[in-house]
């Protein structure tokens, strides 16, 4: 770059990129954006602010991006001090000087795109999220926005059927279900009305994917919750998000507003004459309404409660009537898979696993954030080659995989590629796809006994497994840490009795799964529950056989 164009550059308005995300306003976002704004206008300088959505390096949040011919360059994490500093530093220029050098920062991080973290991803469902405004049409349809939808209006049910069986998507919840089977039911149900629900209550502690797509890219839930509705004849569209996530559901209603607006929902998608209509629900702020059918219970207004399987519902699922439940990773993967192609999307992924999952890196992690990445890669690289290893510095003991019902994973099986059957295998679930780090002054112990602890505080109450299990395996989890000898060997036999019939007679996942992390616990951290010697193997057949009681999850 010479002297003269970045002369002209200075003189036009700079666009630069200030997070708006819930995780960058938290760290403080909007000041830093009105720190910016009043530096560039007491210098004259004009700036196009854009609040976009986070590009998924937490740990460098407020992350600054600014707009140039190289690319678009990183500066974070940014506080408001920083700001009259980084302007001095060339900041408007993305750090270069007029003479073509690079002014060096401790800030800058060059062009956004090649940072390792990102460059060594494979982001399809989160392509847009950081890259685009979140709430602009325009930008949206400039990054492939509305061509799955446009394409799936030119083809008939059976053929839009074909597309989302053969790419092989399964359901990003917990279950792993196929989609397209679930897709199949519904559309050959025969009903006067039929739904389509996004259940967006995410409360899975370490996971914050679906809150990521709802504030940094809308239009793709919008788009690939229309294109299921249109595939399986489904009018009514319900957008069921945490009552923690107030974000998100202000820019889902101004998104599903200005969508309608446009005529990409409505009663004539795109002119097509085919409706579909899509509504906001606040959820009740219950972790069991991300069950799905505790979750049909909240949106018609009634206790959120488990209901007993079957009738399915596909079949008969809101108010009744056949319905399609998805969370927002599956339903927001549909617009790339409509655009370029199941076989595009089938190519990604390992053994039955294809496509994508966008890891969510939490706990006590260095570089915590979003990786996507193809089904494959191991623990151990995300970890290690993400997230950085710990923020403590001490080494890592026990990885909790898929949610606070997860097991805890031991460093001998790190190298276990991360697919739905490799994981089932070893008596473990992907889940959402949250990892929650802890490092070696971890109690394994006090741990398991939280996941008790926890299913008797979020239980609808419903069955006895899961509603007088939980409470009597705090106790006996009290009892083992307690005692020692006669004592202690005869809690842990009732101990592994307890989960067995937690796994065996739950009426949900929330207490089928309780057991995960307990078993996991006491399996491979024996010393923490002063247990002199590994566990017994039986076990770990207890724990792979929970892999029955995971389909009852949303």
């Amino acid at each position: 770059m010479n002297a003269a164009t970045l002369s002209a550059t200075a003189a036009a308005s700079v666009t630069v990129y200030v997070p708006r995300d819930s995780a960058a306003l938290a760290a403080g976002a909007d000041e830093v954006a009105a720190a910016l704004q009043a530096a560039c206008a007491a210098r004259g300088q004009p700036l196009h602010l854009v609040r976009n959505g986070s590009r998924g390096m937490l740990w460098l949040e407020p992350l600054v991006e600014v707009a140039t011919p190289h690319g678009r360059v990183a500066y974070g994490p940014v506080a408001p001090e920083d700001v009259s500093e980084l302007l001095a530093a060339q900041l408007l220029a993305g750090g270069f000087a007029p003479d073509g050098s690079v002014v060096a920062h401790p800030l800058r991080h060059g062009v956004t795109e090649q940072m390792p973290y990102l460059a060594l991803q494979e982001r399809l469902t989160f392509r847009r999220v950081g890259v685009t405004d979140p709430l602009s049409l325009d930008d949206y349809a400039a990054h492939e926005g509305w061509v799955g939808l446009r394409r799936a209006l030119t083809l008939d049910t059976a053929a839009l059927l074909h597309e989302v069986t053969h790419s092989g998507l399964r359901g990003r919840g917990g279950a792993a279900f196929p989609a397209g089977i679930k897709w199949k039911t519904v559309a050959h149900a025969q009903a006067a009305q039929k739904y389509i629900v996004c259940n967006a209550d995410e409360g899975d502690s370490g996971t914050f994917a679906d809150r990521m797509v709802m504030e940094g890219d809308p239009y793709g839930l919008i788009e690939g919750m229309a294109i299921a509705g249109l595939t399986v004849g489904a009018t009514q569209g319900y957008v069921y998000i945490r009552s923690e996530y107030p974000e998100a559901v202000d820019v889902m209603q101004q998104a599903i507003a200005r969508a309608t607006a446009a005529g990409f929902l409505g009663d004539s998608v795109l002119g097509s004459g085919r409706a579909f209509h899509l509504q906001v629900r606040k959820a009740a702020g219950a972790y069991v309404c991300g069950e799905e059918t505790a979750m049909l219970e909240s949106l018609e207004g009634k206790r959120g409660i488990v209901r007993a399987k079957p009738p399915l519902p596909a079949l008969q699922g809101l108010f009744g009537q056949p319905t399609v439940i998805h969370n927002v990773l599956t339903l927001a993967a549909v617009p790339t898979i409509l655009a370029r192609g199941a076989q595009f999307y089938r190519d990604y992924g390992v053994g039955r696993s294809h496509g994508t999952l966008p890891f969510q890196l939490a706990g006590n992690i260095r570089q915590g954030g979003l990786v996507e990445k193809a089904f494959g890669l191991t623990l151990r690289e995300l970890i290690y080659g993400f997230g950085g290893g710990t923020r403590s510095g001490r080494p890592v003991k026990a990885v909790q995989v898929g949610g606070p019902l997860g097991a805890y994973v031991p460093e001998s099986q790190w190298d276990v590629p991360l697919d739905y059957e490799a994981y089932a295998a070893m008596g473990a679930v992907l889940g959402h796809g949250g990892i929650v780090v802890h490092d070696d002054t971890a109690d394994l112990a006090a741990l398991a006994r939280y996941a008790f602890e926890f299913c008797a505080l979020e239980s609808c109450g419903k069955c006895t497994p899961c509603r007088i299990g939980s409470t009597r395996g705090v106790e006996v989890v009290d009892r083992i840490t307690a005692n020692q000898g006669e004592v202690k060997a005869q809690q842990v036999v009732l101990l592994r009795e307890l989960c067995d019939t937690m796994l065996s007679a739950s009426l949900c996942a929330m207490g089928g799964m309780t057991p995960y992390p307990v078993l996991s616990a006491l399996n491979h951290y024996p010393q923490d529950f002063g247990l002199a010697a590994p566990a017994a193997a039986t076990a770990a057949t207890s724990t792979a056989s929970a892999s029955t009681s995971a389909s009852a999850s949303a």
